[in-house]
């Protein structure tokens, strides 16, 4: 059974990469929701703010927290420039995870997660969380650490099946080696591959206790609920209960995929989770999906949820990490009934649908998207195989062509890919520079991107995380 007794009725979604910051969620904790921030690719993150200059300090400030001073010394060392780079040149590129990724990486993406919950968590009492993909395999347990380190109250995962996260966050609390199992392409049922993580490798020989943050899967059906709630290597303590209105990565629809007129998957009866099934599991629910209106909180609480999950409307409040200028095109083309949300079953590497939000300028647009040079120089996507010889190799639809093809893919697969590593940071001005040229920024949002204007209060074309709040608790 569950022992989340004091989490609140509203979880502010872990959206994009660094679309819910530390500004976000630290905003929603303070006025009394639970702030979660984004865990997804946040290596890179904390590398290019660095390389950026860092220019109000936080980021030197929270990794002069870090609890093992030679760790962050290291960090500042490899990434931070001083007054910045220039505008025109390039990021540095840090190692790609792998089974077996560098020291560098594996210090780097601590110190990441630790500095976005340090800072998310400062100035308050409130609860705050961090969202991870499951379908990022490589990278987690580091994430998981780091996170820790900085008191996480709450770790929300979905893309995939997470049975292995909570016996994971059990060992990483107590100091105890921890390892995840990863899935290998053409690997036989016999052969395993894993990841691992040592806490006392890491600390210098000895590991402290650590809290044991609660752990939310998120799931689209009852069914997975049920096979996480029983089969999972340790405590799950709730579900976020996720339609196919939320933005980011939805779970493909049940049955052979059906493609409507304009190229989306067709949801049917069969996808709209059974909310009563996971009621009865005994755990506490939130439901997200299209949740940021005025009386659905009481729907949901009456449904027998605790409270609800908002993405979208977060997703472009004052806090969030997108760009100024794509939030104001966002409120703007839902000022003008001009929004439109497409549910790409292509776009995503990972196979899941993928909602992409059309703005003009990003890759949406389907000229922008055939100019742009296939490039894989992050790799958080990438998907390990077995190559002839018995080693493990990566590859990412996204890639060149010739690159994925060369390495035993399929070139059907990569037709519509998009490069979600790159476009994802480029949405929250942390773009690559080619050789003078920006990446394209690609946005994702869900269903209530259209509506978006209502949340702006009169006389004004912004809106705030209060104001989100404001609304869904109906005040």
């Amino acid at each position: 059974m569950s022992i989340v007794t004091d989490f609140p009725a509203i979880i502010q979604g872990g959206m994009g990469v660094a679309v819910s910051n530390w500004r976000l969620a630290r905003a929603v904790s303070r006025l009394g929701e639970l702030g979660v921030i984004s865990g997804t690719l946040i290596a890179v993150v904390l590398a290019r703010r660095l390389e950026a200059g860092d220019p109000e300090g936080e980021m030197r400030r929270a990794l002069a927290s870090f609890p093992i001073p030679d760790v962050a010394a290291r960090v500042l060392e490899r990434h931070y420039i001083p007054g910045g780079k220039s505008p025109e040149s390039a990021y540095g590129n840090s190692a790609m995870p792998s089974l077996r990724s560098p020291a560098e990486l594996t210090e780097l993406t601590v110190t990441a997660t630790f500095a976005e919950v340090f800072l998310a968590k400062e100035g308050h009492s409130g609860k705050v969380g961090m969202n991870l993909l499951e379908k990022l395999q490589l990278t987690t347990l580091p994430c998981l650490y780091g996170a820790m380190l900085a008191g996480v109250d709450c770790v929300l995962m979905g893309a995939g099946i997470p049975r292995s996260i909570p016996g994971a966050l059990d060992r990483l609390a107590r100091g105890e080696t921890a390892e995840l199992r990863i899935d290998v392409l053409g690997a036989g049922s016999e052969e395993e591959f894993t990841t691992r993580f040592d806490p006392q490798a890491f600390c210098g020989g000895s590991a402290p206790q650590l809290h044991r943050p609660a752990f939310f899967a998120i799931v689209s059906s009852a069914t997975l609920a049920m096979t996480l709630a029983k089969k999972s290597n340790g405590r799950v303590d709730g579900f976020v209960v996720e339609g196919e209105a939320a933005g980011g990565h939805n779970a493909p629809p049940r049955g052979p995929q059906q493609l409507s007129a304009e190229g989306e998957p067709v949801y049917g009866a069969r996808d709209v989770p059974d909310l009563e099934k996971i009621r009865q599991l005994g755990l506490p629910f939130w439901i997200a999906g299209a949740q940021a209106s005025s009386g659905k909180l009481a729907e949901a609480q009456a449904l027998g949820a605790r409270g609800v999950q908002i993405g979208t409307a977060f997703a472009f409040c004052d806090e969030s990490g997108v760009t100024d200028e794509l939030k104001r095109a966002a409120i703007e083309a839902s000022r003008e009934g001009s929004s439109r949300i497409f549910t790409d079953p292509s776009a995503s590497p990972t196979g899941f649908p993928f909602k992409v939000l059309g703005i003009a300028g990003t890759v949406s647009d389907p000229a922008l998207y055939a100019s742009r040079e296939r490039v894989c120089d992050l790799g958080y996507l990438r998907l390990p195989y077995k190559k002839p010889d018995g080693g493990v190799g990566y590859r990412c639809p996204a890639e060149p062509v010739e690159d994925y093809v060369r390495k035993g893919g399929a070139e059907a697969d990569t037709r519509g890919r998009k490069c979600l590593c790159n476009g994802l940071l480029a949405t929250v001005g942390l773009g690559q520079v080619r050789r003078g040229v920006p990446e394209l920024s690609i946005i994702t949002a869900g269903r209530e991107a259209a509506s978006l204007a209502r949340l702006v209060p009169p006389g004004q074309d912004r809106y705030s995380a209060a104001d989100v709040v404001r609304i869904v608790r109906g005040a």
